[in-house]
């Protein structure tokens, strides 16, 4: 696993909480980053990560319930909807190449959903994408 793969997947951790309980702490939440980091560039990408996904939730959660057809966020799976949120963060706001945005999140998919976990993403995510593409060059 690459050291952004592992920003990323200490980010999903962090989101996942941030979904399920709405009231914590996020002081607890950076902590918690930051043991798991152990510092360094690592922390600052994962906290960006986590910070944009914060910031653009609404949005991010409009363009992925379009997306999603005859899926409700409210009704994925939480793992699922969170690997959701923070793909399409990266897609839509970050200079990550597609191809990786996707490849990073099927992964993350792989590892913490279910056994259709990471089908359901890579579609949803490279939908995402081809949407953004061409909205991009109109």
């Amino acid at each position: 696993m690459s050291r952004r793969s592992r920003a990323r997947e200490i980010a999903l951790q962090v989101l996942f909480q941030d979904d399920l309980n709405p009231g914590h702490n996020p002081g607890e939440a950076d902590a918690f980053l930051q043991r798991r980091l152990r510092g360094g560039e690592l922390v600052e990408f994962s906290r960006s990560l986590v910070a944009g996904v914060r910031r653009n939730r609404a949005e991010l959660d409009a363009m992925l319930g379009q997306t999603a057809d005859n899926w409700k966020l409210e009704r994925m799976a939480a793992t699922d909807r969170n690997v959701l949120r923070l793909g399409a963060f990266e897609l839509i706001y970050t200079d990550t190449p597609g191809p990786v945005v996707i490849n990073e999140a099927v992964e993350l998919a792989k590892r913490y959903g279910s056994g259709h976990s990471a089908q359901f993403v890579n579609g949803i995510l490279d939908k995402l994408l081809t949407v953004h593409r061409k909205s991009a060059s109109s």
